[in-house]
């Protein structure tokens, strides 16, 4: 008797996973993912298209996932990948394509969000411009927005504060980092995220932004041994979709990817918070590190006037001169939602 439940109990389960695949048409997407060596990738990216997304769905939704990295690319090409139809789903650095529109660097200007949690009410503010812009001009959809860890500093030589910047080469991924870095006297190097950990080694770069653990994931310890805590901004990262694909999905399909998308930036945002420190103790040996053997880099901690010094660059020259880049309907948006929340107001000059 007890058999006989048993296998009408495992029938009846296998109905409704046959009934609730059969809500969701056969799909299969081709998706770019961002930065693979990442915890954010491997951990989140990467599990939510290999496994949530076709779990959720009976099997019926399921995805040909790889890095951007992985597939020989710099970054910056993604979303013109999605907009020719070569690829359906897409995620990268907002900062690599701000050369490209001065709106990607909209939500993330060097100095405009001093905390993470900041940089969460920006993105929400703006994120309408952002999807709109992406919808009608780049003919993809804007699926998610977040961000990594704090963008930190990781220099060759001896660093005190941003006064040191002065003369010196450093590695930049946007354009509002390059005018940052440009108004201490140093010059931006725009340069592949892959080149820079043998740059710093051959001198060729004298410091480099990025996040706190990504910079160490990548071993850029083995060139810098000086690492600055003060917070830049945070490498915001846009996933979308090519409107052309997701247009012909069904609804259904919509609906399930939109909501794994939001759950998506809640884990990212917690995970980043996490990391920040860790990247931190991974990068200095001051603490457990997780992910790996624990580098030996100089804390330098942020130098007295620093947090004044990064708002005046953000006043005098980031914000100005991003303003110039953006328009004046861009730039008026921007006053009406994210300056609003961060109580800035820009101007070209």
């Amino acid at each position: 008797m007890k058999e006989r439940i048993r296998i009408l109990v495992l029938a009846a389960g296998l109905a409704a996973a046959g009934a609730h695949a059969q809500n969701f048409p056969k799909t299969h997407l081709n998706v770019v993912g961002n930065l693979g060596i990442t915890t954010q990738s491997k951990e989140l990216e990467a599990p939510m298209w290999n496994t949530v997304i076709p779990k959720a769905t009976g099997g019926q939704v399921t995805a040909q996932f790889k890095p951007w990295n992985e597939m020989g690319l710099k970054g910056g090409e993604v979303i013109k990948l999605l907009r020719q139809g070569l690829y359906d789903v897409g995620t990268t650095q907002l900062g690599f394509l701000a050369g490209e529109a001065a709106i990607n660097d909209a939500i993330d200007l060097a100095g405009v969000s001093p905390t993470i949690d900041m940089l969460e009410q920006v993105k929400e503010a703006f994120r309408p411009h952002l999807a709109a812009y992406y919808e009608k001009q780049q003919n993809v959809k804007v699926l998610g927005l977040w961000s990594f860890q704090d963008q930190v500093l990781y220099c060759r030589n001896e660093f005190k504060g941003l006064s040191d910047l002065k003369g010196r080469k450093v590695r930049v991924s946007g354009a509002s980092q390059a005018d940052f870095i440009e108004y201490f006297g140093g010059s931006g190097v725009n340069m592949a995220f892959g080149e820079v950990q043998q740059a710093l080694q051959n001198g060729v770069l004298d410091c480099a932004i990025t996040g706190t653990l990504g910079g160490y994931k990548a071993k850029w310890y083995e060139g810098a041994k000086y690492l600055y805590r003060l917070p830049i901004n945070w490498a915001s990262a846009v996933s979308a979709a090519s409107l052309k694909s997701w247009n012909k999905l069904d609804a259904s399909v919509q609906k399930v990817i939109g909501e794994q998308y939001r759950v998506l930036e809640k884990q990212i945002h917690e995970q980043n918070v996490r990391e920040s420190e860790i990247g931190i103790a991974c990068n200095t040996g001051k603490g457990a590190c997780p992910e790996g053997p624990p580098a030996s880099m100089i804390l330098v901690p942020v130098k007295e006037g620093d947090l004044e010094l990064r708002r005046k660059a953000l006043l005098e020259q980031v914000l100005p001169r991003w303003a110039s880049r953006c328009g004046e309907a861009c730039v008026k948006a921007w006053n009406e939602s994210a300056g609003k929340v961060a109580g800035l107001k820009a101007a070209a000059k």
